[in-house]
């Protein structure tokens, strides 16, 4: 019995949306891809150039991004806030971040000093931070914003000790009455607090987001080969 082919309209308007969104979807985890490999091309580069001095940087803050700094001042003694949903090595914790004010002009720049575990039991209950007295100097890596994470809630008004899912530069500004430099700084020096300061490569993720653009691929493909294969099975009914 000779096969034939019969378009039905549902069938094939399903077939064509799956796939539709199977390449959309694909594009843009493929599109995430080349972002990382990116991020990672400039940060092979600019690990081997020497630190900045912020005092002496007069240029575009943008142009930081992913560049080693050097700053000079202190962290507003009691404001150290806390991230948050921060896990690393498996371990539930928080970043803790803090205001440096810059001695050479009194601005201030957000720093995330590292992190902290959280107390299982209570999870509102935080070690206590010890922060450098004084004039200190710090080196860190600039990034142009701190990753955000689902907002679980209400977030908690911006206050000393404040735990919050995501952060945001002109907010802490707001709460402090600051002028706030427009980055972050990743902190790297070691100024005896005891938190971790093994922070998560920004360029990590490119191989995960290229598997799932071939699983959306591999959806759209599936959806246009079952309509097809469906429709021939159809054909002499």
């Amino acid at each position: 019995m000779a096969l034939n082919f019969r378009v039905r309209w549902v069938p094939l308007i399903a077939a064509l949306a799956a796939a539709s969104v199977g390449i959309a979807l694909g594009d843009w985890q493929t599109r995430r891809a080349q972002e990382k490999e990116a991020i990672e091309a400039r940060l092979s580069v600019r690990e081997t150039e020497a630190p900045v001095q912020l005092s002496a940087y007069a240029g575009d803050p943008a142009e930081l991004e992913f560049r080693r700094v050097l700053m000079r001042g202190e962290f507003v003694s009691g404001w150290n806030v806390f991230l948050d949903n921060r896990p690393y090595a498996g371990a539930a914790g928080f970043y803790v971040a803090a205001p440096f004010r810059l001695e050479h002009d009194n601005s201030h720049v957000l720093v995330l000093r590292g992190w902290t575990p959280r107390n299982i039991a209570e999870r509102t209950r935080i070690q206590e931070i010890p922060t450098p007295d004084g004039s200190i100097e710090i080196e860190g890596m600039v990034r142009m914003h701190i990753g955000r994470i689902m907002q679980l809630g209400d977030p908690e008004p911006l206050r000393p000790g404040a735990i919050v899912q995501n952060l945001v530069i002109e907010e802490l500004g707001r709460a402090g009455g600051w002028t706030m430099r427009p980055f972050v700084v990743e902190q790297l020096s070691d100024t005896g607090d005891g938190l971790v300061r093994d922070w998560l490569r920004p360029s990590t993720g490119a191989d995960k987001h290229r598997g799932y653009a071939f699983q959306w691929y591999g959806l759209a493909a599936a959806a246009l080969v079952f309509f097809f294969v469906t429709g021939f099975r159809r054909g002499p009914k």
